[in-house]
């Protein structure tokens, strides 16, 4: 009889788990859906602005120098974000990051309404945005932590990515679409409108969540220092950040220069619709990885897939033929979340959760210089070097000029492919290191 009892106690027990677990779950997918929309609205804005700038002043290095401000505060402020993340409310620190960055847009929104919109008044409102904006993402990614158990990891690590993927599957095709018929304005209305619904989404979970606060509070210096030392509790961790900031340093360049390089030769509708298709191939992988979960041989997977990224990018270079670039970015988009993935669940299974905030503020900012790097020396580099070298008569014109065409847009595809091939080269160091491989066998 005791037996018995003890029996439907263990069943009770783990019905009431498996229970609480549905309902975190739950609670995460309302999380997201407001993520969804807010990474919409952050897309249209963004494609808008980026044409805007291309258009007014021509020059790629200008439109790298918005797309720089809009990421490099966020970037910064991302460790001390990280330590807000472990000693203040998670979901608190999103609600206010998400709602305060709406200011620059709003910022940008007056100053086009009372007929200006200059190039500085936009690098002002993007930086503003950026700033409150690194609230959100440690927190977000602890939130996650809070709420699932290790198996949802790569499971919700897919969602996550199918949500970031939104950014350049809907919202180009919504932003072309109607700067055909509209101008700015009103994709910066639309985005400004998508905080009111992530807020909300983020109170409702807010509410029905205990706050995970450290009752001890430490300086911000130590909080920094314990942030450092999770990153340095597992052999390789360190490592795969610091590869990994190589990496986004050359995806970077694809990222920045893709615009420049496709309204050389064509027009803003046919840029976001191509957009559109290319970040398909995230949503479609996106998916996958939701339902495939992947838990093993997560180097390999890293690795073969970031080469194949790189392979891609250098097609999308190649020459200045819609489909060719539909189809290589398609495939290059399709490559990112197996990569994201496996760094996500390789990282976030290393790490205690007491230490999350800090870590991730941490590893966002190491992890991504390579972005900041790129942001800023890849216009330069389009417009001073790379672009003269393959007009008519350019240096390069008669040897590989003869291979990827010539003309203003050229530079910038041969610059896009020159990424692309190191990116390969890392990608093989990444695979072959020992240190990252250990992590696998190292998982909490």
């Amino acid at each position: 009889m005791h037996a018995i009892n003890k029996s439907n106690s263990k069943e009770g027990y783990l019905d009431k788990k498996m229970a609480t677990s549905k309902n975190n779950f739950s609670k995460f997918l309302v999380l997201w859906s407001g993520e969804l929309i807010s990474a919409i609205g952050g897309g249209i804005s963004a494609f808008g602005l980026g044409v805007y700038v291309f258009n007014m002043t021509g020059k790629a290095s200008d439109t790298a120098l918005v797309t720089l401000l809009a990421f490099l505060p966020c970037l910064l402020l991302s460790a001390p974000a990280g330590v807000l993340a472990d000693r203040y409310d998670r979901r608190l620190m999103m609600i206010l990051g998400d709602s305060l960055s709406a200011l620059g847009l709003v910022y940008i929104l007056i100053c086009m309404l009372i007929g200006q919109g200059t190039l500085t008044q936009i690098c002002i409102g993007v930086t503003i945005s950026s700033v409150f904006s690194s609230l959100l993402e440690p927190s977000y990614k602890a939130t996650v932590t809070d709420l699932l158990t290790k198996d949802e990891y790569s499971k919700a690590s897919g969602l996550v990515q199918a949500a970031g993927s939104a950014r350049y599957l809907i919202s180009p095709a919504i932003a072309g679409a109607l700067l055909v018929y509209y101008d700015i304005k009103l994709l910066l209305i639309i985005d400004i409108c998508t905080f009111f619904v992530t807020v909300v989404a983020t109170l409702i979970v807010r509410s029905n969540l205990a706050s995970k606060v450290e009752q001890k509070r430490e300086s911000f210096l130590r909080e920094f220092k314990i942030g450092w030392k999770a990153l340095n509790a597992r052999k390789g961790v360190m490592t795969l950040v610091v590869i990994t900031s190589v990496i986004t340093l050359f995806i970077g360049f694809i990222q920045v220069l893709s615009t420049p390089m496709m309204l050389g030769f064509t027009t803003s509708g046919v840029l976001g619709a191509v957009e559109t298709i290319s970040a398909s191939g995230m949503l479609v992988a996106s998916v996958a990885i939701g339902f495939l979960s992947l838990k093993s041989k997560l180097v390999r997977i890293l690795s073969a897939s970031l080469f194949c990224a790189g392979i891609f990018m250098m097609l999308f270079g190649f020459r200045e033929n819609v489909y060719i670039i539909c189809i290589a970015g398609f495939l290059f988009f399709a490559m990112l979340p197996f990569g994201n993935t496996c760094l996500d669940v390789l990282i976030r299974s290393n790490i205690d959760n007491e230490f999350q905030g800090r870590a991730w503020g941490l590893i966002g900012m190491i992890s991504q210089i390579g972005y900041v790097i790129s942001y800023a020396i890849s216009g330069v580099l389009a417009d001073k070097v790379f672009t003269p070298l393959l007009v008519k008569n350019g240096l390069l014109a008669s040897s590989i000029g003869k291979i990827i065409g010539t003309g203003q847009g050229r530079g910038t595809g041969f610059l896009i492919i020159v990424a692309g091939m190191f990116l390969c080269i890392s990608a093989i160091i990444l695979g072959l290191n020992k240190s990252v491989k250990s992590l696998e066998k190292k998982r909490v």
